[in-house]
């Protein structure tokens, strides 16, 4: 099993038609109390609408600048700016919106199950979250 990434050379499992990107690095999303490790590109100018996760999120900012708010309505004036080097916690449950003006890329840690619920079920979801 690999023990580290390169992440100029991450191999993406899932591309989003939006431009995002995803690939699982360890473990699995599905399996009831395994960890798993992800890493997710953001394309400049991409804003995903409010949803929530199953599972409590540990993301670092690796590269580019995350913004996060809280809310069932995207509201800008609620994005707080995570730059690289950010380490941030979203709770499992917890209605947030998430985007960056520059390409971003992100590691999130996590325990399985993990899904994604979109509060408007006909938004598109980004990569990974299907």
């Amino acid at each position: 099993m690999q023990k580290s990434w390169n992440t100029t050379h991450l191999t993406w499992q899932d591309i989003g038609t939006d431009g995002t990107k995803y690939s699982l690095l360890e473990g699995s999303r599905d399996q009831a109390g395994s960890g798993f490790t992800y890493a997710f590109q953001i394309p400049a100018n991409f804003w995903d609408m409010p949803h929530w996760h199953t599972a409590d999120a540990r993301v670092v900012v690796l590269r580019g600048t995350l913004y996060l708010g809280y809310g069932d309505t995207f509201d800008q004036a609620r994005l707080e700016a995570y730059p690289a080097g950010s380490v941030v916690f979203v709770p499992a449950n917890a209605v947030h919106f998430d985007g960056s003006t520059e390409e971003t890329l992100i590691v999130g840690m996590a325990i399985a199950p993990w899904k994604t619920h979109y509060l408007d079920s006909s938004i598109q979801a980004s990569a990974g979250t299907a």
